[in-house]
């Protein structure tokens, strides 16, 4: 088992900044891709970013060049740094880990990007 804790949303201003993170705690030892999705309300959940346990990261197009996911395997942890925020960047984001046969969430964090 695996479990995830997010942390670090909020309010932000359009043209602002975030920085997400999310602990992961367990049998983390078997999880290699870390990733970052959202849900709008009254839309499906999408996805954000992933990481693998190499270091390599995609990005969906709505946000590559404004968001930075990152991981420290050392503290279990994954980051999204989030910078040129849009009010259509507002939704719940969750964390996300995959292990062989398994895929964990984390409990979602809001994140609201309003004037």
């Amino acid at each position: 088992q695996v479990q995830l804790v997010e942390s670090g949303g909020g309010l932000a201003q359009p043209g602002g900044s975030l920085r997400l993170s999310c602990a992961a705690s367990g049998i983390v030892s078997r999880v290699y891709n870390m990733g970052w999705y959202r849900q709008a309300p009254g839309k499906q959940r999408e996805w954000v970013a992933t990481v693998t346990n190499g270091g390599n990261t995609n990005y969906a197009d709505s946000v590559k060049g404004r968001f930075t996911i990152s991981r420290d395997n050392a503290k279990n942890t994954v980051y999204l740094q989030m910078n040129s925020l849009k009010p259509e960047d507002t939704a719940v984001y969750y964390c996300n880990a995959v292990s062989i046969g398994y895929t964990y969430w984390g409990q979602g964090i809001q994140v609201t990007v309003s004037s």
